[in-house]
């Protein structure tokens, strides 16, 4: 069984998933602790929220298998855009729906607060992800893809 929720730093087996993703070469979670620790991005902005993906063990254990943050865009100047970052997925543990449980958590929040959200898609399989939510690839320097929402109605 696992569940997505809102969390805050520390969680219990972060170090692992960091340790994980630097030996993949995936640098961008490297300013996640020290962004919450001296306070510069701690996910708690309007509309914001910093996730993880927790799944049970065979004994029962709680183990933390995928994160992700949803911010205010920092390249733009705009409260109605949303960002999608610091979305990893702990290898033994891909392929089997976990970063789309992952990202629909993410914008059924973003859609509460957010016209579109913004993202960088790191490699050609997230891309693919992104894309299955309705991201459309964008030409901007600081994002790659980019999801309008529908109006909700009242």
């Amino acid at each position: 069984m696992r569940h997505v929720r809102k969390i805050e730093l520390p969680v219990e087996g972060l170090d692992a998933l960091l340790s994980e993703a630097s030996a993949e070469g995936f640098t961008f979670l490297d300013c996640l602790v020290p962004d919450w620790a001296d306070g510069s991005n701690r996910f708690c902005g309007e509309g914001e929220g910093f996730y993880a993906v927790f799944e049970q063990g065979e004994e029962g254990q709680e183990q933390l298998v995928a994160v992700g943050g949803l911010n205010r865009d920092p390249h733009l100047n705009s409260p109605e855009v949303g960002r999608l970052r610091r979305i990893y997925v702990r290898a033994p543990f891909r392929r089997r729906g976990i970063g789309a449980e992952l990202v629909a958590a993410m914008l059924a929040d973003a859609r509460r607060s957010f016209l579109c959200v913004r993202l960088r898609a790191m490699n050609d399989g997230a891309a693919r992800l992104y894309e299955s939510f309705g991201f459309q690839a964008c030409d901007d320097p600081n994002a790659s893809h980019i999801l309008y929402f529908e109006p909700v109605a009242p």
